[in-house]
């Protein structure tokens, strides 16, 4: 499986995402706002576009369909309850649905609600597993609620889906928030150290070969996956002591979420 992470360069820092199969040429296009570079690096590469995925339905993600599929008439893939809003759907997945790449790449897709409730992950049978994690989980952070969401299920697919996966899986997210999120953690965790170090190193990166996570780095990185470290914890207390001493993890998920969204 070849992966190509596509830097968008646009004010929502978004990431568009090719996946090869390196035997046949055939490839799927993530999140393919920015068409013209995907189309362009595809082209460079001799690559084959034949599907499209999108994540979600936010415009940010689907803006580049009509014009995907014109130029080359791939097949359109999204959540199987999204129909009704992205036009055009030519398959609709459902957990544990698997998309094939060629003849040698394997996608399992994963039903990932709380951004939107419509939201799909896809996750690579590889033995270095990949997940395309659209705005579900980025590097550091996890997706807002405000487009059709809920918290409530963003901390489910957190704790039952995003938690459990292998230590080593790789992690493509759809944006670039890194920095933003790191000091977030910082704002919640300043002692949290591996986060420090990460921002210092980070800071100045360039986008164009931004850092790939996996999930053992998230596990040391992003709040949302902290939720019983005891600086977290004792700092929230102080903002709402009505959690009491012992909050469980889903009351923390659920706060913090809220904290981020005016962060």
């Amino acid at each position: 499986m070849i992966v190509k992470q596509i830097w968008t360069g646009n004010a929502y820092r978004n990431f568009n995402y090719l996946i090869a199969c390196p035997e046949t040429g055939e490839a799927m296009a993530i999140d393919p706002l920015d068409h013209r570079r995907c189309l362009s690096y595809a082209q460079a590469q001799g690559w084959q576009i034949t599907q499209i995925l999108n994540t979600h339905d936010h415009h940010d993600h689907t803006g580049g369909n009509n014009k995907m599929v014109k130029a080359t008439g791939a097949k359109l893939l999204a959540h199987n309850a999204a129909g009704d809003i992205i036009p055009g759907i030519d398959v609709g997945l459902k957990a544990g649905d698997i998309v094939k790449v060629g003849r040698t790449v394997e996608l399992e897709a994963l039903d990932t609600p709380g951004h939107t409730m419509s939201h799909v992950c896809l996750l690579s049978k590889t033995q270095t597993p990949a997940l395309f994690c659209g705005d579900t989980l980025f590097n550091a952070g996890a997706g807002n609620c405000h487009g059709g969401g809920h918290p409530a299920e963003l901390y489910d697919t957190f704790a039952n889906q995003l938690s459990r996966l292998p230590d080593n899986t790789l992690i493509y997210p759809g944006h670039d928030y890194l920095n933003n999120n790191l000091e977030f953690t910082l704002d919640r965790e300043p002692g949290n150290k591996a986060a420090k170090a990460l921002l210092e190193n980070t800071q100045n990166q360039n986008p164009e070969e931004a850092l790939v996570t996996t999930i053992a780095n998230e596990k040391e990185i992003n709040t949302f996956f902290r939720l019983q470290n005891p600086e977290v914890i004792d700092r929230l207390l102080v903002q709402f002591p009505q959690l009491g001493s012992k909050p469980d993890a889903k009351s923390v998920f659920l706060k913090l979420r809220e904290l981020r969204n005016d962060w």
